[in-house]
């Protein structure tokens, strides 16, 4: 080869990577020295709001030009109100991200007029789980068993419309007949779980995880009783059946199945619609690469959380099946849920 073709081969090389390297340098610039906002949707306190506040303490180290994070509350609405801002307020330039129900791209589905935004709109940046979800009761409850709660009624407590703690018993109770009486009222579901441990209420259908976060040894000691979960196979470690093993028709099974679709997207980070494509693609690989991370897995195992990671791209994907449900199927569950 020529010296001239050598300079050439080179130069196309230099140009080919300088645009790369300008982003990288773009991304850099922009992050850095930026204060983050990080939007939950609860209280202070609760299970989303411990996991924000875990993550925002090892993300900078792998974003580039290592911003830093405040954490901003926006409790209300079963987080409708902090994802209605992220959606339709919050500064589009990959500066703010929040965590969000899971169960909102199910709930828009159903024609939620409360959530004023396409979920299919929002960049999906990952979740650092994926959840199961069940329902729970004190061990001296009235019914401790999925058969007993055919015969035998509980109180249940509730979140308000739109969570899943509020929307699970309403569903299976109209569903499969299942006994529970829904005590609303309550502004989260950790609230219901002191009103379990007042004694006001028996019991809460909520996710493992939040159960596990709350109260962490409530089951091992036998203080909480897991009637069933609401996954398809057992969930390990748990010795409770699973909601299908109640269920008489297909059509019940695929109303089950639609509504537990949200549980694919874990508890998941989302970012405003329009955010630049290179700052959400920094924002998912540095998400990704922190769940990996030794020193982020030893402070997760210290806060009882269990890391079973999810790509940005894996949700996104999750959100277009969910809108994707035949009609029939989503108005049937409207017609057994608020």
């Amino acid at each position: 080869m020529t010296i001239r073709k050598i300079l050439a081969a080179t130069l196309t090389l230099i140009g080919a990577l300088a645009p790369i390297s300008l982003r990288a340098d773009a991304i850099e610039d922009f992050y850095k020295g930026r204060q983050m906002k990080a939007i939950v949707g609860n209280p202070p306190g609760g299970d989303y709001d411990n996991w924000m506040r875990l993550l925002v303490r090892h993300w900078p180290r792998f974003i580039p030009g290592k911003p830093s994070f405040i954490v901003q509350n926006m409790p209300g609405a079963g987080q409708i109100i902090a994802s209605n801002f992220i959606a339709n307020i919050a500064e589009r330039d990959g500066s703010v991200v929040g965590l969000t129900e899971r169960a909102l791209p199910y709930l828009w589905l159903l024609g939620d007029q409360n959530i004023r935004f396409d979920p299919r709109n929002l960049n999906w940046i990952g979740s650092p789980e994926q959840t199961n979800r069940g329902c729970f009761v004190t061990s001296n409850a009235p019914a401790v068993t999925a058969e007993d709660l055919f015969t035998k009624e509980i109180l249940v407590g509730g979140a308000g419309a739109g969570t899943s703690v509020t929307n699970t018993p309403i569903l299976l109770s109209k569903l499969l007949g299942l006994k529970f009486k829904l005590v609303e009222g309550y502004s989260s579901a950790e609230h219901v779980v002191l009103a379990m441990e007042r004694g006001e209420l028996h019991g809460i259908c909520q996710t493992v995880a939040g159960i596990r976060s709350s109260k962490a040894h409530w089951i091992e000691q036998g203080r909480l009783k897991v009637l069933f979960t609401l996954e398809h196979d057992p969930v390990p470690g748990l010795n409770a059946p699973t909601i299908y093993q109640f269920t008489k028709t297909q059509e019940q099974r695929d109303i089950i199945s639609l509504y537990d679709s949200s549980l694919e997207l874990g508890r998941p980070l989302i970012a405003p619609p329009g955010v630049p494509p290179d700052r959400v693609e920094a924002l998912r690989r540095s998400f990704d690469a922190m769940l990996v991370d030794r020193e982020f897995l030893e402070d997760a195992k210290r806060a009882r959380f269990e890391i079973t990671p999810r790509k940005g791209e894996k949700l996104q994907q999750v959100v277009e099946n969910i809108i994707a449900t035949p009609r029939h199927i989503v108005e049937r569950i409207k017609s057994l849920t608020p």
